[in-house]
């Protein structure tokens, strides 16, 4: 069997990367760490222009109407070229309200690529309960609580956050030029622009929250989303390091024919090549249509473990100069942090998976047993 992309995917991959690379040199990421800019504007335009950011937004709904699958062959190359760009959120977002909800209006600005859709799920894994609930208010409801962090938080006019309702997560749409909404911006370790939106008692009405079955549809495409472009910052992590220690010389010797450096180089391989499995595994069941719950909370748990295990053992034989923010190295560290922090570590993840696997006594991933079906029961609110 050929399991390597299509040409039509690979030709994805190409154009974004050649893309990418006009505008994400390491001289041009240091411009943009110091510009204080909220991302990278400019390289947002030509990814506009590209047609990067529809996608994964159906035909019908005025996208490009591709699969996971040419989504991950993107993103891998923008982790590896550290492009700060809202790529993967404001298609996933439009693509969520096109499928279930009721907003035509702000599907068309986000493919517009105008005004950044927000999208912010981490009260999906906040393991002391959420931060963010709604409550019914007569014929609709009002929103309460905090959402932390949001990329472009304080730059969108809308958001898409998740939420507890009634015992159940539900995803609902956030008109952010309301009053009463608290912003308090900041800047993420990787130098995104981020603010807390703080609510209370936010009116919300009831067209606005989107049925269960979003939640199911959304989390693992934005664990896949993830998981590809930490693997993308992972590889070029490697590389550079791989280069680093052929030629940096101890002991009159190339410290990459240390015994231990080629030993933490090969661990590092290996760790990124499983990841790479695992998720080629999540996006074909995604775009097939098949469950695909446990093969994302794996897949995440190893995309934060590569991240976090790979960075540290590169910035570790990297020496002092690993530390040096003038060189280059650090800012993969900082991506795959800030990548770990998103939708919950490995120990939620793992939670997540075994949980699942109590409750259900058969492989999904090998036997595609009714457990593991992409179905849902859920009612609409």
């Amino acid at each position: 069997m050929n399991f390597n992309l299509s040409e039509d995917q690979t030709a994805f991959a190409e154009m974004a990367s050649g893309l990418f690379a006009d505008f994400c040199s390491d001289d041009q990421l240091r411009a943009h760490d110091e510009s204080g800019a909220p991302f990278m504007r400019e390289l947002w335009q030509q990814a506009v222009a590209a047609g990067l950011h529809l996608m994964i937004i159906a035909e019908a709904d005025g996208g490009l109407g591709l699969g996971m699958t040419e989504l991950m062959a993107v993103l891998e190359q923008q982790g590896r070229a550290l492009a700060l760009l809202p790529l993967w959120e404001q298609q996933l977002a439009a693509a969520t309200l096109a499928r279930f909800g009721s907003a035509p209006q702000v599907v068309g600005q986000a493919m517009a690529g105008d005004l950044p859709l927000a999208l912010s799920l981490t009260t999906l894994s906040e393991s002391r309960g959420a931060s963010l609930r709604l409550l019914r208010s007569g014929a609709g409801w009002t929103l309460s609580g905090i959402a932390p962090a949001v990329p472009l938080g304080a730059l969108a006019r809308h958001a898409l956050l998740a939420a507890e309702a009634e015992g159940q997560m539900r995803l609902l749409l956030v008109d952010l030029m309301q009053d009463g909404i608290q912003k308090h911006e900041g800047v993420s370790q990787h130098h995104q622009a981020l603010a807390d939106l703080v609510f209370d008692g936010l009116p919300i009405a009831a067209e606005n929250i989107l049925p269960a079955a979003a939640v199911d549809w959304i989390e693992p495409r934005a664990i896949a989303c993830l998981a590809a472009l930490q693997l993308g910052v992972t590889q070029e992590q490697l590389r550079r390091t791989v280069d680093y220690v052929s030629e940096r010389q101890q002991f009159g010797r190339v410290i990459g024919s240390f015994q231990l450096v080629a030993g933490q180089m090969a661990d590092g391989y290996i760790a990124t090549e499983a990841l790479r499995t695992s998720l080629w595994q999540l996006v074909y069941r995604i775009d097939a249509g098949l469950g695909a719950k446990p093969q994302a909370w794996a897949t995440r748990a190893l995309a934060n473990d590569t991240g976090h295990s790979a960075g540290h053992m590169a910035q570790h034989v990297h020496g002092g100069i690993g530390v040096d923010i003038t060189y280059p190295i650090h800012r993969f560290l900082f991506w795959s942090r800030a990548l770990g922090q998103a939708l919950g570590g490995t120990e939620h993840q793992l939670a997540m998976l075994g949980d699942w696997l109590a409750n259900n006594d058969k492989l999904g991933w090998k036997y595609d047993s009714d457990e593991d079906s992409e179905a849902s029961s859920h009612a609409p609110i």
